[in-house]
């Protein structure tokens, strides 16, 4: 079975959080928090896109969206994360796979842009980039990258929803 990328089913959910959990396992900027964050976006209803990569292995990849805030009361965007590979399979594509996937059904859906904490080494190669003025408090700016879909920049502080502070 070649890789497919689909949206995430109710039947899912258990592999998700699983894979969530084995891929952030030995990060060493995480608080290993992440498959609690998926799951507490999934009980809000603010996992806007959901998607997983399946293979003949069974699900083996999975990245989560969903709406932030900005101060200046921009509407539009979206936070990416977590994006999780199975630890095995992390350096074969399957994450740049998920990252293309997502970010062209964002575009679909009349997204204004989206945000991401994450390495600058990886992630300028999908257009993200870190703004100034625009800013996650609390972490370093370099980390903190949108991409815009429509040209246009805000400015202001971003909140992520409520779930990213879930530890269980």
């Amino acid at each position: 079975m070649p890789l497919s990328i689909r949206p995430e089913t109710p039947a899912d959910i258990d592999a998700i959080e699983r894979l969530t959990a084995a891929a952030f396992l030995d990060a060493p900027h995480s608080s290993h928090t992440e498959q609690f964050i998926v799951n507490a976006l999934r009980r809000a209803g603010q996992l806007t896109i959901s998607l997983v990569a399946e293979d003949a292995d069974g699900i083996i990849g999975h990245v989560a969206l969903s709406p932030v805030t900005i101060s200046s009361g921009a509407s539009g965007w979206f936070g990416l994360g977590p994006i999780s590979v199975l630890p095995a399979r992390q350096g074969t594509g399957i994450g740049s796979q998920l990252m293309h996937a997502v970010l062209a059904e964002l575009r679909q859906l009349g997204a204004e842009g989206c945000v991401l904490l994450g390495d600058p080494g990886y992630y300028q190669r999908f257009g993200f980039t870190a703004r100034p003025g625009l800013v996650l408090p609390g972490v370093p700016a370099e980390y903190f990258q949108a991409v815009s879909f429509s040209g246009s920049w805000p400015v202001g502080e971003v909140a992520y929803h409520a779930a990213f502070e879930a530890t269980e």
